[in-house]
Formats: structure tokens, C-alpha cells, sequence
């Protein structure tokens, strides 16, 4: 079962990159931030094959629910309900006495996706990225709860 869970944990940030590296998509600082409680669960759960069970594997689900409530947070940010708490993902802007050279210098060289625009994967399916993120990691979190209030057998 920790295998299994280290996998499951570690599958979402992977498929992530992947829909960057093979699907065209840009992530946002958000997205970003998503993906470090997975490696974190995955960790844990690798752990728990030495360190005790129980604990390291509830410690990975709750790792994992660390990365569901990133998510809630960029659903908030994608719908307009909130601004994003992370300076990163705001358009920068220019202060009083800036020369256009120093402004051009203060850009990031690669564009980023600003973080209340909302990915969608599969076309017509009114769900983002950061709301693909949400239901698995309830799921993911939920497994790894329930794996470690199991007997070991």
C-alpha cells in the first residue's frame, strides 16, 4: 500500500509536467505550488515501509490535502472571489520614476500565466486544471487516510 500511495502521489505532478512538455500548457505560480505536497506524500509514504506505517501514511494524505487546499485557493483566484495571496502571480507594474530600460529589466524572461486565468485540459469539460487538482486530491488524501487506519496485512 505506501508503494502504491507514492505512486498515486507522485503521478499527479508528473502528469502536470507532462501537459506542459507534450500539451503546450503554461503553468502559473499556483500551479506550481500544487506540486511540491505530492513529492512531499510521496516521500512519506516510501517512509513508511521503514519508519511506523500508520503515521507516515496519514502524514502522506494529509500532505496530499495540503495540495487540495492550494487548489481551493486557485479556484478562488480563477473565479474572481479572491485575489492571489502569492506576489508572483500579479502583472508586475511600474513605480513612479522607473525608465522604461528598468521596467524591461524587472520583466520575468520567460511570459507566466497569470494565475486567474483558468487551464481547462479536455475541451468541454467545465473543469480547470486547479478543480482536477481539488477531486483528486480528496481522493488521493481519503486513500491514504484510509490505508493508514488499515491493520498492516
Amino acid at each position: 500500500m505506501p508503494i502504491l500511495i507514492a505512486l498515486l502521489a507522485a503521478a499527479a505532478p508528473l502528469f502536470a509536467m507532462a501537459t506542459e512538455r507534450w500539451g503546450g500548457l503554461n503553468p502559473c505560480l499556483l500551479c506550481l505550488w500544487q506540486r511540491w505536497p505530492y513529492w512531499v506524500a510521496a516521500g512519506l509514504a516510501v517512509l513508511a515501509l521503514v519508519l511506523p506505517r500508520r503515521l507516515m501514511l496519514a502524514l502522506a494524505g494529509l500532505a496530499v490535502l495540503v495540495s487540495g487546499a492550494f487548489a481551493v485557493v486557485h479556484l478562488g483566484v480563477e473565479a474572481k472571489w479572491w485575489p492571489s495571496p502569492l506576489p508572483g502571480c500579479m502583472a508586475p507594474n511600474a513605480s513612479p520614476g522607473q525608465t522604461i530600460d528598468q521596467m524591461m529589466a524587472s520583466l520575468a524572461p520567460r511570459p507566466a500565466k497569470p494565475c486567474d486565468e483558468p487551464t481547462y485540459l479536455i475541451p468541454g469539460l467545465p473543469v480547470t486544471m486547479a478543480g482536477m487538482n481539488l477531486i483528486y486530491a480528496l481522493g488521493l488524501g481519503g486513500f491514504a487516510f484510509w490505508a493508514a487506519s488499515r491493520r498492516k496485512g
